[in-house]
């Protein structure tokens, strides 16, 4: 036995000395990465949002063995996958259930990010590459809604790739271009069905890129401050493995939940109608994790300012590190920045409502109000709090925090 194990153990070391994957991965997640020994289940999130990127990958492919990218064939071949694909029910809503619980994932940890000062310097480069993360996945999530070509997909894409067209000279042949021809038509849902099946892996790469740059400064944590000494890090495994298993149980329960008993809670039933070009529905509306964007789009009259808008609620963020003029990272000691912090979740939650709703009367009202307190909170609070807020004391070290709390 002790022969067979010393056989193994040298095949392993020759196999990892030549592709050394396992000793990489002890790097990244394993015993030699060293992470704060504070973190909260807030954290659970970035590694949730990957399982989930890989089951999306994972059903993705699976449905496109099964479905035909042709106008006249797509609607039924959904249904196909439905009814006579082994399985294809559940492939289909998983995939589908499982864009809305990534971006689920994803917006916690964002605002997650948000709160505890995760933009700050010496972490820029990391936000960036989150927020392209989020701009590709949002490119990946339109572009399969457009797919199952159902009245609802049909019309969102129509209004959407219009959107375009307002931007001057080159609006017109973008528009074109991503309808391949002179409206949404056939070779619309090919380019997307390409498109939605490329993203994937491209999100695969920035991944990457993202799990790097974090390795290079470290996580940040609740307290905001920086882990020197040996006693404010713990190694990622096993303490921080075994906390995202136990998330990842309780995330996947309630993920299951939806796909098994309530399937097209988080869908629109007018997407179980075929397109039809010449039935336009009454109130067009996108996925539940656009409808913000599409508030502040409609918020403004003026066609090519809600564009500018809408993108730039996005885009905000990546100048958000020197917007924040505070030398205090974590909300946790910064009593004013809190109190913002949640009313610009309010206003968030606020302009999703306002996007489901039309776009008329008190709705299109709150969605002006919500709009404007959005860029109001990066473009002018924050850097006004960072110059007058007094923030709490701040620890001298995590380990220094944790040892106090115990003493208490």
């Amino acid at each position: 036995m002790d022969n067979k194990k010393s056989v193994g153990r040298r095949a392993f070391e020759w196999f990892d000395a030549q592709l050394p994957i396992v000793t990489w991965l002890d790097h990244v997640v394993g015993t030699k990465y060293a992470a704060p020994r504070n973190l909260n289940y807030f954290w659970n999130f970035g590694a949730l949002a990957g399982i989930m990127l890989v089951i999306m990958i994972a059903t993705g492919i699976f449905l496109a063995m099964a479905y035909t990218p042709h106008v006249d064939h797509a609607f039924d071949s959904v249904e196909r996958i439905m009814r006579d694909v082994n399985s294809g029910w559940l492939l289909r809503y998983m995939h589908a259930n499982g864009a809305s619980f990534m971006f689920i994932a994803v917006y916690i940890h964002i605002f997650r990010g948000l709160y505890y000062g995760s933009y700050k310097a010496p972490r820029q480069v990391l936000w960036w590459l989150g927020i392209i993360l989020l701009i590709c996945m949002m490119a990946a999530a339109f572009t399969g809604y457009v797919l199952p070509w159902g009245q609802m997909s049909f019309w969102a894409a129509t209004v959407i790739t219009n959107l375009f067209s307002a931007i001057p000279v080159i609006g017109e042949s973008i528009t074109s271009w991503l309808w391949g021809g002179f409206s949404v038509d056939n070779p619309t849902l090919n380019r997307f069905f390409a498109l939605h099946f490329l993203l994937p892996f491209v999100i695969v790469g920035v991944v990457v890129l993202h799990v790097w740059a974090l390795h290079i400064p470290g996580s940040n944590n609740p307290l905001g401050i920086d882990a020197s000494g040996p006693n404010d890090k713990v190694p990622f495994h096993p303490y921080y493995t075994v906390k995202d298993v136990f998330g990842l149980g309780v995330f996947l329960l309630i993920f299951f939940a939806i796909v098994f008993w309530a399937p097209n809670f988080l869908g629109h039933p007018d997407n179980y109608i075929q397109a039809d070009p010449f039935v336009t529905p009454s109130h067009i509306v996108p996925e539940w994790y656009f409808l913000m964007f599409y508030a502040i789009l409609r918020a403004i009259p003026d066609k090519l300012l809600g564009v500018i808008a809408m993108f730039g609620a996005i885009f905000v963020l990546f100048v958000l590190p020197w917007l924040d003029t505070s030398r205090i990272r974590s909300g946790t000691f910064r009593p004013v920045f809190k109190i913002f912090f949640w009313i610009l979740v309010a206003d968030c939650i606020l302009l999703t409502y306002c996007g489901a709703a039309l776009a008329e009367g008190i709705p299109l009202l709150l969605s002006r109000i919500g709009t404007f307190w959005y860029f109001f909170h990066f473009l002018f609070i924050l850097p006004v709090i960072g110059w007058i807020e007094v923030p709490n004391p701040i620890p001298e070290s995590i380990s220094a925090s944790v040892t106090s709390k115990r003493a208490d």
